[in-house]
């Protein structure tokens, strides 16, 4: 029996549209596409729409929030779980900032408690199948990071005016080698959003390919039948421990990421120290 022109073309179309929909999967980039989901219309040349990462951005900013009312609701004198959890985790968060900017810091509690709190939740909402992972994407990442130091230099030079510089002086440097130790510590306060921002990105990244790539091993050797699946037992194993290992990097990079904006704000209000 031969096909009409018109039945061959449809099934090439079939069969590449499923080639193409087999590469997504096994594809370990696939997974961080951003889409567009709503489209509003065009500015400037460019499309502005409702995409797959301001969706994530809004459930983790929904969860918090959520999450924040729903176990301070009652506010009872011997807390409860919830509450429990609600205030070790404002202890910590208030503590770390203590340690790292004096007492004095407290005043950035609000800001560093929704940036730490706004990370880890994303890095954990990542951790779940098919699920986007806002901080594995460096304009995200950059993003925070840029804003932490534009309030460490716009606060350090809101209250201490020119003395904001003595950052960059750090004390009995003697005098022929003030011009080179200044260009060394401009440079590396240049460099504190780049590396801030590409720390978070980078291992949120690699734990997500890495993740996917046995993940793909495993679908694959599942091809093979009852031997492809016994073969396929270390790649999972593989996969539950880099689970493990991910959901541990996902505390871990929200900690190292809001202690150093702690240890950011001190310069900002102790530039001389």
């Amino acid at each position: 029996m031969r096909l009409g022109p018109e039945t061959a073309e449809e099934n090439e179309g079939q069969a590449l549209a499923s080639a193409a929909a087999n590469a997504d999967r096994v594809d370990p980039i696939h997974q961080f596409q951003v889409t567009n989901l709503v489209e509003f219309g065009q500015i400037g040349g460019s499309t502005f729409a409702f995409t797959n990462s301001a969706l994530f951005m809004a459930i983790t900013v929904t969860l918090i929030i959520g999450f924040m009312l729903m176990t301070t609701r009652g506010r009872g004198l011997v807390p409860g779980r919830l509450q429990s959890v609600t205030e070790m985790f404002y202890e910590f968060t208030a503590n770390m900032l203590r340690e790292a900017a004096g007492s004095e810091g407290m005043r950035f509690f609000p800001f560093v408690f929704a940036l730490f709190s706004f990370i880890l939740v994303a890095n954990l909402l990542s951790m779940v199948p098919y699920f986007f992972t806002v901080t594995a994407h460096i304009v995200i990442t950059g993003a925070l990071a840029l804003l932490v130091m534009s309030i460490v230099v716009g606060y350090g030079f809101a209250k201490h005016g020119f003395g904001f510089m003595k950052l960059f002086v750090p004390k009995d440097v003697p005098g022929p080698l003030v011009p080179m130790i200044v260009a060394i510590e401009f440079l590396s306060f240049l460099s504190r959003p780049v590396s801030l921002s590409i720390r978070l990105f980078a291992n949120m990244l690699a734990g997500h390919i890495t993740l996917k790539v046995f993940a793909g091993f495993i679908l694959s050797l599942g091809a093979f039948g009852a031997v492809g699946w016994a073969g396929a037992v270390l790649p999972f194993l593989m996969v539950v421990a880099i689970t493990a290992l991910e959901i541990l990097v996902s505390f871990l990079q929200a900690y190292v990421f809001a202690i150093l904006t702690c240890m950011y704000l001190n310069d900002a209000l102790h530039p001389s120290h």
